[in-house]
């Protein structure tokens, strides 16, 4: 006869939580550091050329264009790699947040002062958005620095003050003012989403959602560049067809995606740090290709922020 006095079932336990899929989970620190010195390399050798391109052709069409090539390349690749989808709800304001911020907003910055400041200073200026992050990050992500950061941090910005050398230009000058002033905002809108990036939980992969963030960013930007640059004439030739094939599918499509997957695989602090190796390459690439002058002053500063670089990177080695 069976036993009908057996014990009670246990409580049902809550089902773990499924594990996102393979493709939504950020890359590995490995992937995330290659992908870092790449972004360095290719967006420091891009100031120049920014540089060259906004002789060529007005700075928020310049802007506006790279997007919508950007965008163009980025569907492409995500429709191949079968990642091409309609963003989710959840995903959405992360979609508006980086196309407008970090794309629109950046970018525009960047387009209107290059007229007025060298390549090699606005590279610079650009990135000095671990001024910002660093106290958004401790406040809104609880992020934590170690000794090295700290040491870190202290050189790369020492170097970043001493390259900037507010004695190098004119205070008296309106253009050189607003042209400073608008690279100093850029990397502000930059470091904000930074923060932005890391604190989301994505649902979608930065290729799935990347197309969409730089049609936002293009579409943001038409309406300014068709009001301010109306009329104005644009240099066709070679010189513009290499300027923007290299901004379009390379310093923006690729450089923006693999800087969204470091910045989701990596602390917001290392992220900004990391891109000041950029105004290195931005200021060695400037004066190899537009003849900039690399001062006493250029060297000393380079030096300091290429150690900070390298306490930084000292520090992810030790925590991993």
């Amino acid at each position: 006869m069976p036993d009908t006095h057996s014990s009670p079932a246990p409580a049902a336990q809550a089902a773990p939580t499924a594990p996102p899929p393979r493709s939504s989970r950020p890359v590995r620190p490995v992937t995330a550091a290659v992908l870092l010195a790449l972004v360095i390399l290719l967006w420091g050798v891009n100031w120049p050329v920014m540089k060259v391109g906004v002789q060529l052709i007005p700075p928020l069409t310049f802007s506006c264009l790279r997007l919508f090539l950007g965008a163009i390349t980025l569907f492409g690749v995500a429709a191949m790699a079968g990642q091409l989808r309609l963003p989710s709800r959840h995903d959405l304001p992360i979609v508006i947040s980086v196309g407008l911020l970090q794309m629109a907003g950046f970018l525009l910055c960047i387009g209107i002062a290059l007229q007025y400041v060298p390549a090699g200073r606005s590279a610079i200026l650009a990135y000095t958005t671990p001024l910002w992050v660093v106290p958004l990050a401790l406040v809104f992500l609880g992020e934590r620095l170690n000794r090295l950061k700290v040491l870190g941090l202290a050189l790369g910005l020492g170097g970043v003050a001493v390259l900037f050398n507010p004695a190098a230009f004119d205070w008296t000058d309106d253009a050189v003012l607003l042209g400073n002033g608008l690279l100093m905002l850029g990397a502000l809108l930059w470091a904000v989403n930074i923060v932005q990036v890391r604190g989301h939980r994505w649902e979608g992969t930065p290729l799935s959602l990347g197309p969409w963030q730089m049609l936002v960013g293009a579409t943001a930007l038409l309406p300014a560049a068709v009001w301010a640059d109306w009329g104005k004439p644009i240099v066709w030739g070679t010189d513009l067809a290499l300027v923007v094939a290299y901004n379009g599918p390379i310093a923006t499509a690729f450089c923006f995606w693999a800087l969204v997957s470091v910045n989701r695989a990596l602390p917001a602090i290392t992220t900004s740090l990391g891109t000041l190796g950029t105004p290195v390459v931005g200021l060695l690439a400037s004066a190899w290709l537009l003849g900039e002058r690399v001062t006493a002053t250029n060297l000393g500063g380079l030096g300091l922020i290429a150690a900070g670089l390298v306490m930084v990177l000292l520090a992810e080695r030790r925590k991993g």
